[in-house]
């Protein structure tokens, strides 16, 4: 879009459906490359995937052309058909319906790139369900509960 300047940086949090285990660490790496791929052919930035075996964190900037919603369908159709495509499972892969976006400030960008980088030391410290909860009270969401992903640690 001609005179259009933008910069806009988001967080998106995924949680696998049923919150099941299924990011093996067989196969993880390459999803996450492969998810960086996607972002890249939609002609996004992307600035950092990682995450557990039950949920996934993108940092990415967005064009203004690309909607986050319409962004973020786009990741998780085209990634949970590439992980049923290779066959890493037993069982049929989807993501949990929804998940949480949130903007993020250019000033906070590295911050959240390390955070997201560093997930495995983060979530040997701090639940799931408490850092998706802590993500939203940054965010002055009130959550309400029917729209949360499962949670069945804690």
């Amino acid at each position: 879009m001609p005179n259009t300047f933008s910069k806009l940086y988001i967080h998106h949090v995924s949680a696998v459906k049923y919150r099941q285990a299924l990011i093996l660490p067989s196969f993880e790496e390459e999803l996450y490359k492969y998810i960086v791929g996607i972002i890249k052919n939609l002609g996004q930035t992307p600035l950092q995937v990682n995450g557990m075996p039950d949920h996934i964190h993108i940092a990415a900037r967005l064009r203004p052309d690309m909607a986050p919603a319409t962004f973020v369908q786009k990741v998780k159709a085209n990634s949970s058909k590439w992980i049923n495509d290779q066959g890493f499972l037993p069982q049929r892969f989807n993501w949990q319906t929804g998940g949480g976006t949130f903007s993020v400030s250019r000033t906070h960008v590295d911050a959240l790139r390390h955070y997201i980088k560093n997930q495995k030391a983060h979530h040997a410290k701090k639940s799931f369900r408490k850092e998706y909860l802590d993500i939203l009270k940054r965010n002055e969401i009130e959550p309400d509960p029917d729209y949360l992903p499962d949670f069945f640690e804690d």
